[in-house]
């Protein structure tokens, strides 16, 4: 027998749903109906329905749980020097996921499922009920394949990132790894994989490179999404673009004809702040995006080498200090859009039939996200209805 639980005396509730108006269909002293694992009803308290069991809420601000739509968690060991070194003057490049890799490929299945594990917890704790997790520290047809398998374990948006780097034992024969990547890897690979991504920038794969991996992946029954634009200008978001890709990510450095293929696309421009905070480098320019009419998305890219964070909250506020973005649009870009950027619609909003995802905020407003930066204001995370411990 479904059960309904009532949230009652939440003093502000953030549902995503258009119906209540743009941009966060916001409601006050409102109420939330949930039957089961989804959203039943929202509005008013004073009209709420009778429900099995109710909740006061005491005034708390109530969001969507948050969509984390690019993340790599799958490894082992980290790279704390790195980071060291970067903030004493070291440029960062593509090449120190080499240390990542040798380090993945020589860990059990235990440890790295150990690893993700913690990691999908403490990104619960903040607040992500939905997260992608890649592979792309094996780049070995074995090692890419466990990584997915493990992942498969705690989401079903998986991504097949093979095309991350071409590992050292092809660094003079990178035809013969993108050969690799788009046969016997992507064959032991699909079957555990929804997306497939590939790193199209210097050092990394150009995008004839890209455009093949990518074709592949299709063919293949996956959806395609890129790593694009991060460390220079370059042809990937154009690429994106052109073959309808749902998301590209990054997006650092964009030329007029890059916005204008974005807007024109529908290709969801993810943006990872937590990047550019972790290895100085410039950010990307969100309200150039969001007035060309551009969908964004914020997400962690939370991984060991440039962006050791988990936290969307902490993206949520740099959004808001250092990309132009508005309290309102950061809290929309790390739900609905994120949940856009994973070709999702049950998800990153709070109408009636979207999963009963949801964060009960330690603060009467949405705003204390970015006001607050740093302070754990996540007070209770339900996820498909249920609170998570």
């Amino acid at each position: 027998m479904t059960t309904s639980v009532l949230l009652t005396g939440i003093g502000e509730l953030a549902t995503l749903d258009p119906r209540h108006g743009e941009p966060l269909g916001m409601l006050f002293d409102a109420a939330l109906l949930i039957e089961g694992t989804r959203v039943a009803w929202t509005g008013p308290r004073t009209q709420a329905p009778a429900a099995d069991a109710a909740y006061d809420l005491g005034g708390s601000a109530v969001v969507p749980g948050f969509v984390d739509s690019h993340a790599h968690l799958v490894f082992a060991g980290d790279r704390a020097e790195e980071f060291a070194a970067r903030m004493t003057g070291t440029p960062y490049s593509a090449g120190g996921i080499r240390t990542t890799v040798a380090a993945t490929r020589a860990a059990s299945d235990d440890q790295l499922a150990a690893n993700l594990v913690r990691l999908v917890a403490e990104m619960q704790r903040q607040g992500t009920t939905t997260v992608e997790v890649k592979s792309g520290y094996g780049l070995t047809v074995r090692d890419e394949a466990r990584a997915l398998r493990i992942a498969q374990q705690v989401t079903d948006e998986t991504t097949f990132l093979g095309a991350h780097v071409v590992p050292p034992e092809y660094a003079d024969d990178p035809a013969g790894y993108v050969e690799l990547v788009t046969g016997p890897m992507l064959e032991a690979c699909a079957p555990h994989a929804k997306w497939i991504d590939a790193f199209c920038e210097r050092g990394a794969f150009d995008a004839d490179q890209a455009r093949t991996v990518l074709a592949a992946g299709a063919a293949a029954g996956l959806r395609g999404r890129l790593h694009a634009n991060q460390l220079g200008p370059g042809p990937g978001v154009q690429l994106a673009c052109e073959l309808g890709l749902t998301a590209v990510d990054h997006c650092t450095y964009l030329s007029d004809a890059d916005v204008d293929a974005l807007a024109s696309s529908g290709t969801v421009a993810t943006l990872l702040p937590g990047v550019e905070f972790s290895t100085r480098s410039p950010y990307p320019d969100a309200r150039r995006l969001l007035a060309a009419g551009v969908s964004v998305a914020l997400a962690t890219d939370c991984n060991p080498g440039s962006c050791y964070t988990s936290s969307m909250p902490l993206c949520i506020a740099l959004a808001v200090r250092e990309m132009g973005m508005s309290p309102a649009e950061a809290l929309a870009a790390a739900t609905r859009g994120g949940a856009a950027a994973l070709g999702r619609d049950d998800v990153g909003h709070l109408a009636p039939g979207a999963r009963a995802d949801l964060i009960v905020l330690d603060a009467p407003s949405y705003l204390h996200l970015a006001y607050r930066p740093g302070v754990p204001l996540v007070r209770q995370v339900w996820r498909g209805g249920r609170e998570l411990g």
